[in-house]
C-alpha cells in the first residue's frame, strides 16, 4: 500500500507522457467522461462520485480510488458518505476489498484535511 502513496509522482508523469504523445486520444476519453458523468442519465454529481468510489474500490483501482474521493469531497459529498460507498463495496466484492478502500479513504482524508479540501 505504501508503494502506492510513494509512485503518484510516476502517474503523473506518465500522464504528461501520454498527454504529450497522444493529446488528442486523451481530450477524447475526457470529453466522453464528461458526457457520460454529466449527460448519461438522472443522477446527481454527488450519486455520480459516490458510484464511482464503490466502483474503483471493488475493482481495485487505488490510484482511481484516490482521485475519485477527492472529486467527491470536492462536489459536496461528507466523509460518512463516501465510507458507505466504500462499505457497501463488502456484501458483493468482498471484506478485504472494503478494507483496502478505507485505508486509501483514509489517508486520502489525511491529506485533504492537511489540505483544507474537506
Amino acid at each position: 500500500m505504501d508503494d502506492y502513496f510513494d509512485n503518484l509522482d510516476s502517474t503523473e508523469i506518465n500522464l504528461k507522457y501520454f498527454t504529450e504523445h497522444h493529446g488528442n486520444i486523451y481530450d477524447a476519453y475526457e470529453k466522453y467522461g464528461q458526457l457520460v458523468h454529466k449527460d448519461g442519465g438522472p443522477l446527481d454529481e454527488k450519486t455520480c462520485w459516490l458510484i464511482k468510489v464503490a466502483l474503483s474500490t471493488e475493482c481495485q483501482y487505488p490510484r482511481a480510488l484516490r482521485t475519485h474521493i477527492l472529486k467527491a469531497l470536492k462536489c459536496g459529498c461528507t466523509q460518512e458518505e463516501i465510507e458507505h460507498a466504500i462499505l457497501l463495496v463488502a456484501p458483493s466484492a468482498g471484506f478485504p476489498r472494503t478494507m483496502a478502500g478505507i485505508l486509501i479513504m483514509r489517508s486520502v482524508l489525511g491529506e485533504a484535511e492537511d489540505s483544507s479540501v474537506h
